[in-house]
């Protein structure tokens, strides 16, 4: 072989070896980020029961990052709570039954439904014998009720159609407990609702801000995983996670969410993210919490640790600065509420903003 050849060989050799290293680096480059097992560095992240990883390295198993999205616990979700009726974002009537009435029997006429259109609808019974007003429960005697809907939500403002329905589900309970039931004017309501309506529609702050990938995209057991280090736990959704309040009880105080798809997908470990939520419902949560500074914390500790960029909610990135603003308008907006017996976190507020 002339040297002429050998030269040539060793350069299409060489020339072979780039594209297929080049190759490679481009299929990992494009290869979405799969969780790592921590085990073998003696550290496991909270938020993963023990044993919920799964025992073999990912990088040996490429089935890993899928039953790590499969077994993350689902925690049990909590009680509902009902919180008690209240004027300033009810409509109250009361009701007078002739004789004290049994738990059994006011349980027995309680409508079928706990709504009036869009609006929680609900009954309360004066307890005989703790003098507290409570939802009617067996083995108790109640010697007044009364009955509320809901002024406002989320859904807009009672209308004149919800209080017809309020006040007919409202009689049909007192006929059978034989009571007396005391209507406001539906019309003085109607105008409350729409006023309180529209304080709260200037004053609901729902904040949503995206983290966006540089480079990789991510899988969903990544984003687990790194999530759970920041101490956030599997939501009630698939593709939803929570980190919860100090309080027990409470709305979660922030939550993160991608692809519901991705999330369900037959193999996760393919399924590629190439942006997440973080999401703040502000009325819900106490002012105490600092949730916006948490979401702040949060966001700048994912986006370094997965290589990602805040952005708003429409994919615009986010400069530091842009969020001292919103810092501020917030701290207003817990003023205003406070102003009004609406503070943030509160059983009312919770209500209202529903």
């Amino acid at each position: 072989m002339s040297t002429l050849q050998l030269s040539l060989s060793i350069l299409g050799a060489l020339v072979l070896a780039l594209i297929v290293a080049y190759n490679a680096w481009t299929t990992r480059r494009h290869t979405p980020r799969r969780a790592q097992d921590e085990a073998h560095g003696g550290r496991r992240e909270p938020g993963f029961a023990a044993g919920a990883m799964p025992p073999a390295d990912p990088l040996d198993d490429p089935a890993a990052d899928a039953q790590a999205a499969r077994q993350w616990p689902v925690p049990a979700l909590p009680p509902e709570r009902r919180y008690g009726l209240d004027p300033l974002i009810d409509v109250i009537a009361p009701l007078q039954p002739e004789h004290p009435v049994s738990g059994a029997a006011a349980l027995a006429a309680l409508p079928p439904t706990r709504r009036a259109g869009s609006k929680p609808f609900a009954i309360e019974g004066l307890n005989q014998t703790t003098q507290q007003w409570e939802t009617p429960a067996p083995g108790q005697r109640y010697q007044s009720f009364q009955a509320g809907v809901q002024l406002t939500n989320r859904m807009g403002a009672l209308n004149e159609i919800e209080f017809s329905e309020f006040v007919v589900k409202t009689q049909a309970f007192a006929d059978a407990i034989n009571a007396a039931p005391d209507f406001p004017d539906m019309l003085h309501e109607v105008a409350r609702a729409r006023e309180l309506d529209q304080f709260a529609s200037e004053h609901d702050a729902q904040l949503t801000f995206m983290l966006r990938a540089r480079e990789a995209a991510w899988s969903p057991g990544y984003v687990q995983q790194n999530a759970a280090r920041l101490g956030f736990v599997p939501g009630a959704m698939p593709g939803r996670l929570v980190l919860p309040a100090s309080q027990p009880g409470a709305p979660p105080m922030l939550t993160l969410s991608y692809d519901t798809q991705a999330a369900l997908a037959d193999d996760p470990d393919q399924s590629a993210l190439r942006d997440i939520s973080l999401g703040l419902d502000v009325a819900q949560i106490d002012r105490t919490e600092q949730a916006f500074a948490r979401l702040r914390d949060v966001a700048a500790a994912l986006c370094e640790a997965m290589d990602g960029a805040l952005c708003d909610q429409h994919g615009q990135p986010l400069p530091a600065m842009a969020m001292e603003p919103i810092a501020a308008d917030l701290e207003r907006l817990y003023d205003q509420l406070d102003g009004r017996d609406l503070s943030a976190g509160s059983a009312l507020a919770r209500r209202l903003f529903s």
